[in-house]
């Protein structure tokens, strides 16, 4: 069912943001050496929107229809523990991952950010549903929330501060870097 809050009200709720990778967390780009090794780049930018939303008692987790080790790692990085790789069915994946950690949530209370077809199930189901500047289309359509930044480029740190400013933790959050 497609949201119908408006973006600020349905971010106040959110305990739970689910990431995807390609297209979200990285440019959406991907990069092969000749012995199969692949390579994707992370904004730093992003990293420190994730470390700020969790600080302020928001859980990140990713959910991405490949699966590489280099995510593993990034999530690692993060300290991001609600992972699950290698999925095209997102919805079901999600559902999976509340289970498997025991999350007492509901689908209101969890913002997702997508950027292609795979991400509709969730971006329509969840409280915020969310896309990067560069979504496809259909998908910018059925989001109530998009940055301005482009995938891989500071779009999960617009929607952690976007999160953390209608929950009102922002300030408190930057306060240490002031």
């Amino acid at each position: 069912m497609p949201q119908t809050l408006p973006a600020n009200d349905a971010a106040k709720a959110i305990k739970l943001l689910v990431l995807d990778v390609d297209g979200v967390l990285s440019d959406g780009r991907l990069y092969f050496g000749n012995d199969g090794s692949e390579f994707k780049s992370f904004s730093t930018l992003d990293g420190q929107g994730i470390k700020m939303l969790q600080a302020s008692g928001v859980k990140v987790g990713i959910i991405t229809g490949r699966s590489s080790q280099l995510v593993q790692n990034r999530a690692n990085n993060l300290g991001i523990e609600i992972l699950k790789q290698g999925r095209e069915d997102k919805l079901t994946a999600l559902n999976e991952l509340i289970a498997e950690h025991q999350l007492d949530i509901t689908f209101s209370e969890i913002a997702y950010m997508g950027d292609d077809y795979p991400d509709l199930p969730l971006i329509r189901r969840v409280g915020l549903g969310m896309a990067p500047a560069n979504a496809h289309p259909v998908v910018a359509e059925h989001a109530i929330w998009q940055s301005e930044r482009r995938g891989g480029e500071g779009a999960v740190r617009e929607a952690c501060d976007f999160i953390m400013q209608c929950q009102g933790s922002f300030d408190a959050a930057l306060a240490p870097y002031l």
